[in-house]
């Protein structure tokens, strides 16, 4: 059998998890499941909280990672929404993992996570619903052998998850077409007459993600907000959680790429408490911080590290250097605007500098990189 893990750059949760999905199938009994899931609602869970012990598959005993690292409860209530007759909306800063955890949900409930609608400018109506197979259109007339399925007719018809994924970004006749299907859960085919009428098997439902950051780019319509249960997905508050994220991730992206250079914590420690600080604008000590317009993520952070360690990997002798970690982070920042490093400048030449003086170590070594900054 083909390891699809290591056939593919990136294995979508489906496969990147297979072995803790089959796992929770053979230990979910007997709990109560909506019709046409693969797991029931405390399977999700905990298939995306973790858990604390491992669990028992057969004779073999296997333990479920924690995948998600924030507010437990949004993910009961979100478990709780996709089990319902409304759509879920994940609404967030950007890098907040609201896609993937519409990924996780997706994997858990359905099996597939590729149903997905990725929105643009440029999507229109039949990349989410369906379109024509010109060819046979014109040789046989409408059909349903002539019609190409989008992603929200392929949901409707297997009974499965359907991803929208930056549902603010689409024009705003796209979004409305999505009305009545969340409420009547029916799609209309006006070309096949009276066979046209596709009802949604159970087990349909869509989730939406979209950044605070668009808002304005083209607004939801009150009427189709009702056909949604919002969950707004926060950054990470927490800068020992944030660097047991940033490890975590990293490990991850370096063990499929084959990297086995050991992970630098003080590295993932200065740039955690860095993020945290540039995004919140307050310092650990109480001092304001000016706050970049960029996007001062945890995901955004990850990439940071994750480029380091690869420069010490494939340049370097395997250790990981200050130097190069302020050259990344300013790569982070200064997309939106070289102006934004004068406010980096401003953070090295007060916070980093009080810390360096008073803790030394790795600090001093961070802040003597600060030349890296021009």
């Amino acid at each position: 059998m083909i390891d699809m893990k290591e056939q593919i750059l990136r294995p979508q949760a489906e496969q990147r998890y297979r072995d803790e999905l089959e796992a929770l199938r053979l230990w979910d009994t007997g709990n109560k499941k909506p019709q046409n899931w693969n797991l029931s609602p405390k399977a999700v869970r905990l298939f995306i909280l973790g858990s604390q012990q491992p669990i028992r598959c057969g004779e073999q005993e296997i333990s479920i990672r924690k995948k998600y690292f924030g507010n437990d409860a949004l993910i009961e209530r979100c478990i709780i929404t996709l089990a319902g007759n409304r759509g879920l909306m994940l609404v967030g800063e950007p890098g907040t993992a609201k896609t993937m955890l519409s990924e996780l949900l997706c994997a858990a409930i359905s099996g597939c996570s590729t149903n997905t609608v990725q929105g643009t400018a440029g999507t229109t109506e039949d990349m989410i619903k369906y379109s024509w197979n010109y060819a046979l259109l014109l040789a046989n007339g409408p059909s349903r052998e002539a019609l190409v399925p989008s992603p929200l007719y392929v949901g409707m018809e297997r009974g499965i998850l359907t991803r929208f994924e930056e549902i603010t970004r689409t024009p705003a006749e796209v979004q409305d077409s999505l009305i009545s299907v969340l409420s009547d859960k029916v799609l209309n085919i006006p070309e096949l007459g009276d066979e046209g009428l596709l009802f949604a098997r159970p087990g349909f439902n869509v989730i939406g993600t979209a950044n605070t950051r668009d808002k304005g780019v083209n607004e939801m319509s009150s009427a189709l907000k009702r056909r949604f249960n919002f969950e707004t997905v926060q950054p990470v508050n927490d800068v020992a959680l944030e660097k047991k994220i940033i490890l975590n991730e990293v490990g991850a992206l370096a063990e499929s790429a084959g990297i086995t250079q050991p992970l630098d914590e003080e590295a993932a420690e200065l740039l955690a408490t860095t993020y945290h600080e540039l995004r919140t604008g307050v310092s650990r000590e109480g001092r304001r911080v000016e706050t970049p317009a960029a996007v001062m993520s945890t995901a955004e952070a990850i990439s940071v590290y994750y480029q380091t360690l690869m420069s010490a990997w494939y340049y370097g002798d395997g250790q990981m250097d200050e130097q190069t970690l302020v050259e990344n982070l300013v790569g982070a920042v200064a997309k939106e605007s070289h102006e934004e490093m004068e406010k980096i400048r401003s953070y090295f030449s007060t916070i980093v500098c009080n810390r360096a003086q008073r803790e030394g170590g790795a600090w001093s070594r961070y802040y003597k990189a600060r030349n890296r900054l021009n």
